[in-house]
């Protein structure tokens, strides 16, 4: 079959640095996001997925699972298995038991079954079904634990799986790392479409969902994107999702995106997680209040929160996790670069630049974490957490 792989925002020179990791990570997330899609469908309209709890009593799911292998085994197909070292959430103790042969079994159907679409987006498929024992190998190939040297691959399978059963907002994110720096990364928003309105449905996308569902979800053709950048090129791009109908030539209008114009506090919109236990509601609502900010807080599981900025459909992202809270990189490397190549600012509370040349985790932060549109709102967020820190319970 006959397919075009060249990537719209890709420079066609073959030589530019990063240009091969980019397209394949485009693709490798697209295919993920494919999957995740009828693992949610599935989830929500036929109450078929298992969701199991980890130790830290997060949910995990079959596309969890699924996706961290489908990447990896594209990543090493792509690359050689011996050049590939990655970062991810999971891990297979679980899934391993004897009692859990049915999840695997699961997750090796889903992967099959997502890794067959690859020809569509000019990846070369299994050549034959994998076994559950390759499934299991490539799930704990992500072993990597970074580091300030070397380059290593950064996965989140299922950003904001509580999202993701809940019927709502969730991402896969997939970011190259090399020598400490983030040099490109990439956002499946399966949920997010093109028409920023949609994401006003705060925890309410099951509703929407099966609204549609009444006159078929293929009407609804804004469904998900993908956003990327590499790092230095001073653009990021979005990509709409497309289906695996092979009328679709793919890649399908990837356009180039950049963060909103708005600097004045009164017409900011500004993003933070859902879960109180991640953040503190009750402190960014105050430091918006101190700066003016009048608009309700965009409260939206996973990384959608950095696409939302780097898109301009929000301004503001805060993050103020409680004391002895540890940020994992693989929450914030793609983002990151997309916002900054998208115009944006993404700091510490200090104004350092986030490090992840620490190893899993982000070490050594001031406070919280924000991201801004631009310099000067960033600024003023910065001088209202200094102003309001010391009456904080954080």
């Amino acid at each position: 079959m006959e397919t075009n792989s060249n990537l719209v925002a890709i420079e066609s020179d073959p030589d530019e640095k990063y240009a091969k990791e980019l397209e394949v990570a485009v693709k490798a997330v697209h295919v993920a996001c494919l999957l995740c899609q009828k693992v949610q469908e599935k989830l929500i309209f036929n109450g078929d997925g298992d969701v199991q709890a980890k130790n830290d009593n997060s949910p995990v799911t079959i596309a969890d699972w699924s996706v961290q292998a489908t990447v990896s085994w594209i990543l090493s197909q792509a690359f050689g298995s011996e050049n590939v070292s990655i970062i991810a959430e999971e891990d297979t103790e679980s899934l391993s038991k004897p009692t859990a042969a049915n999840l695997l079994s699961s997750v090796v159907t889903t992967v099959n079954d997502s890794l067959s679409t690859a020809a569509t987006f000019g990846l070369q498929p299994p050549p034959t079904p994998l076994k559950p024992a390759q499934v299991l190998e490539f799930i704990s190939r992500c072993n990597s634990t970074g580091g300030p040297t070397g380059r290593f691959w950064v996965l989140d399978p299922v950003d904001g799986t509580l999202g993701f059963v809940r019927g709502d907002q969730y991402a896969i994110a997939l970011a190259l790392i090399e020598n400490g720096q983030v040099v490109l990364g990439v956002l499946g928003c399966p949920n997010y479409p093109v028409n920023k309105e949609w994401l006003n449905y705060q925890n309410g996308y099951r509703r929407m969902l099966s609204r549609l569902s009444k006159t078929g979800l293929e009407s609804w053709d804004g469904k998900g994107c993908v956003l990327y950048a590499k790092k230095g090129s001073k653009k990021a791009w979005m990509q709409p999702l497309v289906s695996g109908d092979k009328s679709f030539v793919w890649p399908n209008s990837a356009r180039p995106i950049n963060v909103s114009t708005i600097d004045n506090p009164v017409l900011a919109t500004f993003c933070e997680p859902v879960e109180k236990a991640n953040s503190s509601h009750s402190f960014t609502q105050g430091l918006a209040h101190s700066v003016g900010l009048r608009n309700q807080p965009l409260r939206v599981y996973s990384m959608v929160k950095y696409a939302a900025i780097a898109r301009g459909d929000a301004e503001i992202f805060m993050k103020f996790a409680r004391a002895g809270y540890k940020e994992k990189i693989w929450d914030h490397a793609a983002g990151v670069v997309i916002i900054e190549e998208a115009g944006g600012v993404v700091t510490d509370a200090g104004g350092r630049r986030l490090d992840f040349s620490k190893g899993m985790y982000l070490q050594g932060l001031d406070r919280g974490i924000i991201a801004c549109a631009g310099a000067s709102l960033h600024e003023k967020i910065m001088r209202a957490v200094d102003a309001s820190w010391n009456s904080s319970s954080l």
